[in-house]
Parts: structure tokens; C-alpha cells; sequence
């Protein structure tokens, strides 16, 4: 297992919290603002058979890559995500992890809060993560999916903070996120919905990565 930590803030803000380095397993690296291009980054540093993408607010549940592994030992399956949990005992995030779970089984659109998982090769043969200033999470879940590659939604939960739903308010935030994913799907640019999205993302993003070729695909035809 390797842990590779990349940090948009070109000061390494993030980089220096970090306190225990676990005797050189943790790797660090400074990447250009921007989810998409930060999680690139640190999948082409990744040595291993399946990258893990987590974001710094979530926590994975007690033996996460052990059942990870036990799943992918299924060759059909190309990704997957964790049961969402969120820090908070008030009863309207119960409802909307209700409807997180639903979206996720049934729809196969996991949330990157979720802990997204996936075959190295299958994620390259995509061309990873486009370079969008929002859902490069369903983006890459969507992709998946058109090339029938299977996904499975771990039943243990992932914890992941409450801060942005308390911040905004849970109903505007919550009905907010529904109807930009619901655009995204309907195929209005990524671009287009940062305006409704608060500013956190603001970074200048380059031309989308163009996928391989499909005769490199690892996917069913």
C-alpha cells in the first residue's frame, strides 16, 4: 500500500499538517489547482494494481483495503465506492444518505466523497480524470458505465464531514447539488454550473484529456 497525498496550494498548506508519515509510505507532491488534475497527478506516481481516490474531509471505515481487494478479486469489476456517512447526528443527512445510497446502486453515480476506487488500467485507458472545474467524480462514474464496466457499492461506511451542507444550509445545499447533477446529466458543460457552485474552485482548467484508444480498453465490448 502506498499513500500519496497531492496539494493544489502551490505553499503545500495541506502537506504540512501532515504529521505522521508512516516510515516513508506517505508520499507527498505539489499539483496545479483543480480536483480532476490533482487526483492525475497522483494516479500517474501510483505503483499499484488499484487507485484509491480520497478526499482529505472523509474518513474510510476500519480494514477498507482489505475489502476493496476481496472485491475487485472480481475481474468483471472495474470500480467501485463505499456506503456514504455523514459527521453529523441531525436527522435530514440521514435522508439524504438514503438518497446518496439509492443514486449510487442504482444509477452507478458515486460521489467522490464516497471513496472512489478503480483498476489503474481501466482509469488510463480512459484518460483518467477530465480536467472540469465540477463532477469530475460523475464524470468518470458516467464514462464507466457507457463502457459497461461493472461497479460495486461497498456496504461499510465512509465517513465524510458535514462543514460545506452546515455552512450553506442543509436544504439549499443539498437541492443545489440535486439540480447540478440533474443538468450534468441532461449534458449542460461543467463550466456552465461552476457559477452555482461556491468558489472554492476557481483555478484556471485546461482542455479536457482525450481518452485512449478503445482497442487498449480493459472494458467489456
Amino acid at each position: 500500500m502506498e499513500v500519496i497525498v497531492v496539494d493544489g496550494d502551490s505553499a503545500g498548506a495541506t502537506i504540512r499538517e501532515i504529521r505522521d508519515t508512516r516510515n516513508g509510505i506517505v508520499q507527498t507532491v505539489l499539483s496545479e489547482k483543480g480536483r480532476g488534475i490533482q487526483f492525475n497527478r497522483g494516479a500517474s506516481l501510483a505503483k499499484g494494481e488499484i487507485l484509491l481516490f480520497l478526499h482529505v474531509d472523509t474518513r474510510l471505515p476500519a480494514g477498507a483495503f482489505k475489502k476493496i481487494a476481496a472485491a475487485m478479486k472480481d475481474r468483471q469489476i472495474i470500480g467501485g465506492a463505499f456506503r456514504l456517512v455523514i459527521d453529523s447526528r441531525r436527522h435530514p443527512f440521514r435522508v439524504i444518505e438514503k438518497f446518496v445510497s439509492y443514486r449510487s446502486r442504482y444509477l452507478g453515480l458515486p460521489y467522490g466523497d464516497q471513496g472512489i476506487f478503480v483498476r489503474k488500467t481501466a482509469f488510463h485507458a480512459l484518460g483518467g480524470f477530465r480536467n472540469v472545474p465540477i463532477m469530475e467524480d460523475l464524470d468518470l462514474m458516467r464514462r464507466i458505465s457507457k463502457r459497461k464496466g461493472r461497479l460495486v457499492i461497498l456496504d461499510d461506511p465512509v465517513v465524510t464531514s458535514a462543514r460545506r451542507w452546515e455552512q450553506e444550509g442543509i436544504l439549499y445545499c443539498t437541492l443545489r447539488n440535486w439540480c447540478l447533477v440533474l443538468l450534468f446529466l441532461l449534458g449542460v458543460p461543467s463550466e456552465k454550473l461552476l457559477k452555482f457552485y461556491p468558489s472554492s474552485r476557481t483555478a484556471p482548467f485546461p482542455s479536457p484529456v482525450k481518452e485512449s484508444p478503445s482497442a487498449s480498453s480493459p472494458f467489456k465490448a
